[in-house]
Protein backbone atom coordinates (compact mmCIF):
# COMPACT_ATOMS: atom_id res chain seq x y z
CA UNK A 1 0.00 0.00 0.00
CA UNK A 2 2.67 2.15 0.63
CA UNK A 3 3.38 5.33 2.70
CA UNK A 4 0.23 7.63 3.19
CA UNK A 5 0.80 11.31 4.59
CA UNK A 6 -3.07 12.54 6.71
CA UNK A 7 -3.45 14.93 8.42
CA UNK A 8 -3.07 14.25 12.54
CA UNK A 9 -5.85 12.77 14.77
CA UNK A 10 -5.81 12.00 18.07
CA UNK A 11 -5.60 7.94 17.66
CA UNK A 12 -1.80 8.44 16.59
CA UNK A 13 -0.57 10.82 19.35
CA UNK A 14 1.10 7.90 21.22
CA UNK A 15 2.98 7.07 18.29
CA UNK A 16 4.02 10.38 17.79
CA UNK A 17 4.88 11.10 21.50
CA UNK A 18 7.12 7.68 21.18
CA UNK A 19 8.85 9.39 18.44
CA UNK A 20 9.69 12.78 20.12
CA UNK A 21 10.60 10.31 23.04
CA UNK A 22 13.13 8.29 20.79
CA UNK A 23 14.76 11.43 19.74
CA UNK A 24 15.31 13.31 22.95
CA UNK A 25 12.60 15.75 22.57
CA UNK A 26 10.99 15.95 26.27
CA UNK A 27 7.90 18.51 25.57
CA UNK A 28 5.67 15.89 24.21
CA UNK A 29 6.11 12.71 26.10
CA UNK A 30 6.29 15.11 29.31
CA UNK A 31 2.40 16.18 28.46
CA UNK A 32 0.85 14.09 26.13
CA UNK A 33 -2.11 15.93 26.20
CA UNK A 34 -0.90 19.27 25.78
CA UNK A 35 1.05 17.77 23.22
CA UNK A 36 -2.01 17.02 21.45
CA UNK A 37 -3.65 20.22 21.98
CA UNK A 38 -0.06 22.03 20.09
CA UNK A 39 -0.76 19.58 16.98
CA UNK A 40 -4.19 21.23 16.01
CA UNK A 41 -4.01 24.78 17.57
CA UNK A 42 -4.85 27.54 15.11
CA UNK A 43 -2.54 28.11 12.23
CA UNK A 44 -1.10 24.55 13.18
CA UNK A 45 -1.06 22.13 10.41
CA UNK A 46 0.46 18.49 11.37
CA UNK A 47 1.13 15.58 8.51
CA UNK A 48 1.30 12.59 9.63
CA UNK A 49 3.21 9.70 7.18
CA UNK A 50 1.67 6.51 7.79
CA UNK A 51 2.27 2.86 6.60
CA UNK A 52 -0.57 0.20 7.21
CA UNK A 53 -0.82 0.90 10.74
CA UNK A 54 2.71 2.09 11.41
CA UNK A 55 3.06 6.39 12.47
CA UNK A 56 6.65 6.57 10.32
CA UNK A 57 6.99 9.88 10.96
CA UNK A 58 5.25 13.81 10.97
CA UNK A 59 5.57 17.26 10.44
CA UNK A 60 4.30 20.20 12.09
CA UNK A 61 3.85 23.94 10.16
CA UNK A 62 3.04 27.00 11.70
CA UNK A 63 1.81 29.28 9.14
CA UNK A 64 -0.40 32.10 8.08
CA UNK A 65 -1.64 30.43 5.11
CA UNK A 66 -0.14 33.25 3.29
CA UNK A 67 3.54 34.06 3.01
CA UNK A 68 4.84 32.73 6.07
CA UNK A 69 5.55 29.36 7.36
CA UNK A 70 7.55 27.89 9.99
CA UNK A 71 8.00 24.18 9.97
CA UNK A 72 8.60 23.61 14.22
CA UNK A 73 8.99 19.78 14.43
CA UNK A 74 10.01 16.71 11.53
CA UNK A 75 10.86 13.73 12.28
CA UNK A 76 11.38 10.13 11.07
CA UNK A 77 11.70 6.77 12.98
CA UNK A 78 15.36 5.81 12.56
CA UNK A 79 14.62 2.65 10.77
CA UNK A 80 12.97 4.61 7.80
CA UNK A 81 15.18 7.02 6.93
CA UNK A 82 16.39 7.30 3.94
CA UNK A 83 13.52 6.38 2.17
CA UNK A 84 12.46 10.67 0.64
CA UNK A 85 9.81 10.38 3.82
CA UNK A 86 11.18 13.23 5.48
CA UNK A 87 11.17 15.26 2.21
CA UNK A 88 7.10 14.38 1.44
CA UNK A 89 6.93 15.41 4.81
CA UNK A 90 7.87 18.98 4.19
CA UNK A 91 6.46 19.27 1.17
CA UNK A 92 3.47 18.01 2.13
CA UNK A 93 2.57 20.49 5.52
CA UNK A 94 3.66 23.09 2.87
CA UNK A 95 1.54 22.93 0.44
CA UNK A 96 -1.48 21.94 3.02
CA UNK A 97 -0.27 25.19 5.15
CA UNK A 98 0.04 27.79 2.80
CA UNK A 99 2.68 30.50 1.86
CA UNK A 100 5.44 31.39 -0.01
CA UNK A 101 8.50 29.88 1.77
CA UNK A 102 9.61 27.92 5.16
CA UNK A 103 11.48 28.95 7.96
CA UNK A 104 13.38 26.54 10.34
CA UNK A 105 16.07 25.92 13.10
CA UNK A 106 18.01 23.04 12.46
CA UNK A 107 20.25 20.46 14.52
CA UNK A 108 23.77 20.58 13.45
CA UNK A 109 22.82 16.90 11.92
CA UNK A 110 19.96 17.87 10.04
CA UNK A 111 21.55 20.43 8.47
CA UNK A 112 22.91 18.43 5.32
CA UNK A 113 19.40 17.66 4.26
CA UNK A 114 17.98 20.74 4.77
CA UNK A 115 20.76 22.31 2.87
CA UNK A 116 19.73 20.04 0.09
CA UNK A 117 16.77 21.67 -0.50
CA UNK A 118 16.40 25.27 -2.43
CA UNK A 119 17.17 27.10 0.47
CA UNK A 120 18.63 30.71 1.43
CA UNK A 121 20.79 29.98 4.43
CA UNK A 122 19.92 32.65 7.45
CA UNK A 123 21.09 33.79 11.40
CA UNK A 124 18.77 32.72 13.67
CA UNK A 125 17.58 32.53 17.15
CA UNK A 126 15.56 30.93 19.66
CA UNK A 127 14.14 33.25 22.05
CA UNK A 128 12.87 31.93 25.80
CA UNK A 129 10.84 34.40 28.26
CA UNK A 130 12.55 35.66 30.83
Amino acid sequence: MGVRYAPFDASRLDAIVALCAAEGWPSFPADPARAARALVAPGVTTVVACEDAEVLGFATMLSDGEIQAYLSLLVVAAAHRGRGIARTLVREAFRRAGGQRVDLLSEDAAQGFYASMTHRRLPGFRLYPE
